[in-house]
């Protein structure tokens, strides 16, 4: 069968995979618990609001916002209830609602089971982040076709790792380094073999993120360690620690979010340097170990110059805000550089980027000796070997 129909075949069929997906989790977002079931939350709809409890001016207030709510879903649906929504001040956190806006409320019972009282939480945007998830779903597979398919079943599966596994181990209290670092382990093994396959190509690129894993983790205890770092300065771990978790070390946790941070764009550079040794190989088929390894090293050197600017913008692009207060009150360039918030963050991207540094020439060095010799990773050989080896 031509190349181009046999291509053309699977973009269709990973697309249609990818259509089923978006009908499964529509069915999720569109399912409501009938009468006989009961979430303590609902959606509902504001008919009014009342502000007289709310003290303060501007942008930052205090007090009670009381909201008249229409429930759409659950037990109680159809009913008005009013609901509390409670402000304490916190930009992050507070939100004054109006009316006509769809809201998420918090539902109390009395001891008969009838509606008691509401708490509003928070606005209702499932509706939004549904046409967005859509969207990149039906894009990633018009693109990318099969490989787009099997990129997405790796985006699902590390959500699941990290929401079911990651995250509740950490709150256990396990070692948080040794924990992250055996997680970040299966899901570079998801990721990399779910795309590339248990090939040249793959094992490669596993390898050299692996090595980068086990780098960044040394170089973060290292100088996290000499840089007085206690990880306090995180955002939200004061809502951890104060929801019950004091037991947590929460200076090792920092220190695995900085390693896991850095591991993405590790996994990134990687399978680019296996990529590419791969198709000089292909191109070149009797290009030595020497001259595979130096072409490695000449795209590498490009690829990383653009990588470390890479992280850079995306951590400054987080906290471009906290700069920019730091300007408003002209603070000096020692205040600054010295600030735990600011050295945590230049551990954060200076890790990642060392990492990156080294998973190239790593990566490249690998894929370039596992392609000049002669074994064959395909399924089909190891079966063979294993089950049809002669005795003797």
């Amino acid at each position: 069968m031509d190349k181009k129909v046999l291509l053309n075949k699977e973009r269709i069929i990973s697309v249609i995979i990818g259509l089923i997906m978006i009908g499964i989790l529509a069915g999720f977002y569109f399912y409501r618990p009938g009468d006989e079931e009961f979430s303590r939350e609902a959606r509902g709809v504001v008919l009014e609001t009342d502000d007289r409890d709310v003290q303060g001016s501007g942008i930052t207030r205090f007090g009670n916002q009381f909201v008249e709510v229409e429930l759409k879903d659950g037990k109680f649906e159809g009913q008005e209830v009013r609901a509390t929504n409670q402000l304490v001040g916190s930009l992050a956190w507070d939100y004054s609602f109006s009316v006509g806006e769809e809201i998420i409320v918090g539902i109390f019972e009395n001891e008969e089971g009838e509606l008691a009282g509401a708490v509003a939480l928070d606005v209702y945007r499932q509706n939004w982040t549904f046409i967005l998830v859509a969207c990149f779903i039906l894009l990633l597979l018009l693109y990318a076709g099969y490989t787009g398919l099997r990129a997405l079943l790796s985006f699902a599966g590390s959500l699941y790792v990290i929401w079911n596994i990651l995250i509740p181990g950490l709150l256990d209290g396990l070692n948080p380094l040794i924990f992250s670092g055996l997680v970040l382990v299966i899901l570079s093994a998801l990721i990399i073999f779910l795309i590339a396959g248990f090939t040249k190509k793959g094992i490669s690129a596993f390898v050299g993120t692996i090595s980068s894993l086990f780098i960044t983790i040394g170089i973060a205890v290292f100088f996290g360690s000499r840089l007085a770092l206690d990880g306090l300065s995180v955002p939200y771990v004061g809502e951890v620690l104060f929801a019950g978790y004091m037991h947590l070390n929460i200076r090792d946790i920092f220190f695995a979010t900085v390693v896991i941070g850095a591991s993405g764009a590790a996994m990134d550079i990687a399978m680019d340097m296996a990529a590419t040794i791969k198709e000089i190989k292909l191109r070149k088929p009797d290009i030595s170990f020497t001259e595979l390894a130096k072409s490695g090293f000449n795209v590498g050197s490009a690829v990383i110059g653009t990588m470390t600017t890479t992280l850079l913008l995306a951590y400054i692009g987080s906290y471009m805000t906290l700069f920019m207060a730091f300007m408003t009150r002209e603070a000096s360039f020692v205040r600054v550089m010295n600030l735990r918030l600011i050295v945590s963050e230049i551990l954060r991207t200076l890790t990642g980027s060392i990492g990156i540094v080294l998973v190239a020439p790593i990566t490249t060095v690998f894929a370039a000796w596992i392609y000049t010799i002669e074994i064959d990773f395909s399924v089909s050989s190891i079966k063979n070997y294993f089950f049809n080896k002669k005795d003797g």
